[in-house]
């Protein structure tokens, strides 16, 4: 299942922002609300308080109160019923507020209620958009009920809106330059990855421009000093193996002329066998470890021209090969290396299968070139152990019937050096099948 979050620098970096910046509003409304809530407490209790206050006053004064009339009005029961909603919260607001104008109370009682609750002594009470009205009722110690209404709202939808135009502003003018600046960031970081995938031993890529932030700048030098190095140690390792492949061509070329000299012809058939067998190790090892630099240009090449001409070879030779070669495909290769690789197939399948089967499958994206033999094939679970340097089945690949474990290791080196694979299956009627994938 993929990820939700964004896997580029700039969508991590924008994400982690606005995530933030998520935070710190969620935070804020919070806050908001709550000085909200205290302020609409004191909104609804202190004028309260006070007209409660100036009407007890003016009833000193010989102003009484009465039941019907009046901003605040004196009855023998509350008007609060069981139906209404209670607001214990304002209640006891509204209790801190009597007492601070010094007004006595036995009980206080709010709630919330819609204008038809209160009829018809409060008929006309001034209500909100939604129709209701705060009530509140206070009981003087001698029994008598103060009472009085008061618009009410239960919520406060424009801050809500309020807030969210805010954060959506925020996001603009904070996330586009956040973009903005991540992008300037990755942009190098991209071209050093995509320098790092090209890279190939022996290329002479021009160095990387420093720029973008220090830090990046210093992963890019890095990067351009790594490449010299690693082609400094390959050609040191090139020149190296050259004069391996010379002190050791040269004594064998002298035991070679050596072996011309003893009788025995049985022995020295088998001195002559050895001394070539080393010649081919020596040359295998060699070529596997020169495949990451190789000399060779690739030119454009008729793969079943070129797989014609490695049968040919081997029909030559008295073995039992055998070509499909209807189809005409023409590729970019390197056409020594690509020869050798199916030489090398071709030659374990006819060495431990008897007979080889040699056919190209031209597909819409890539070339497939298979060599199938009938053979006792390979244990499954050692199918990539054979493409391993220097392994050998001991059933079926041993000294006796030649090979020190090199081919596959080297058809596969050479094959994945052209962007491309081996792979290997048994067949279900026996034997083993060889597939060379060359993309296009």
């Amino acid at each position: 299942m993929p990820r939700p979050w964004p896997r580029s620098l700039a969508g991590q970096m924008a994400l982690l922002v606005a995530l933030a910046l998520f935070a710190a509003q969620a935070i804020n409304l919070a806050l908001i609300l709550r000085d909200r809530a205290a302020f609409r407490l004191a909104q609804a209790t202190r004028p309260a308080a006070v007209r409660i206050a100036d009407s007890l006053d003016r009833e000193t004064a010989g102003r009484p109160l009465r039941p019907d009339r009046g901003r605040v009005r004196a009855m023998a029961t509350s008007p609060i019923t069981p139906a209404m909603q209670s607001r214990d919260d304002l209640a006891a607001e509204l209790v801190t507020q009597l007492a601070e104008q010094n007004v006595p109370q036995r009980r206080v009682q709010v709630s919330i209620a819609r204008i038809e609750q209160l009829r018809p002594h409060f008929s006309r009470a001034r209500t909100h958009a939604h129709g209701e009205v705060i009530v509140i009722a206070v009981q003087q110690p001698a029994g008598r009920w103060l009472v009085m209404t008061a618009p009410w709202s239960r919520g406060d939808a424009r801050l809500f809106w309020r807030l969210l135009a805010q954060t959506l502003i925020l996001y603009v003018v904070v996330l586009l330059p956040v973009l903005w600046v991540a992008r300037r960031i990755s942009r190098p970081l991209r071209e050093l990855a995509t320098a790092a995938r090209d890279y190939a031993p022996g290329s002479s890529a021009e160095p990387l421009p420093l720029h973008g932030p220090p830090d990046v700048q210093d992963v890019t030098a890095a990067f351009n000093a790594l490449r010299l190095r690693v082609g400094a140690m390959l050609d040191e390792k090139d020149r190296m193996l050259g004069a391996i492949g010379h002190d050791l061509r040269t004594p064998l070329a002298a035991l070679r002329v050596r072996v011309e000299s003893v009788e025995d012809e049985q022995d020295r058939a088998r001195m002559a066998d050895t001394i070539g067998e080393m010649n081919r190790t020596l040359d295998d090892i060699l070529s596997l470890a020169r495949l990451g630099r190789p000399s060779e240009p690739a030119t454009e090449v008729d793969v079943v021209a070129l797989v014609d001409a490695v049968v040919e070879d081997f029909r030559d030779l008295g073995a039992d090969v055998r070509f499909d070669d209807d189809a005409r495909v023409t590729m970019r290769l390197r056409p020594s290396l690509t020869r050798r690789a199916v030489r090398n197939l071709i030659e374990n399948a006819v060495k431990y299968g008897g007979t080889a089967e040699v056919r190209i499958v031209p597909q819409p994206a890539a070339v497939a070139i298979t060599v199938a033999d009938h053979g006792p094939g390979i244990p499954p679970e050692r199918l990539e152990d054979v493409f391993d340097p220097f392994t050998r089945l001991e059933s079926s690949r041993n000294r006796d019937t030649g090979g020190i474990g090199l081919g596959l290791a080297l058809a596969r080196a050479i094959v994945r050096e052209a962007r491309g694979d081996i792979t290997l299956a048994n067949r279900a009627e026996g034997g083993l099948e060889a597939r060379i994938l060359l993309p296009r």
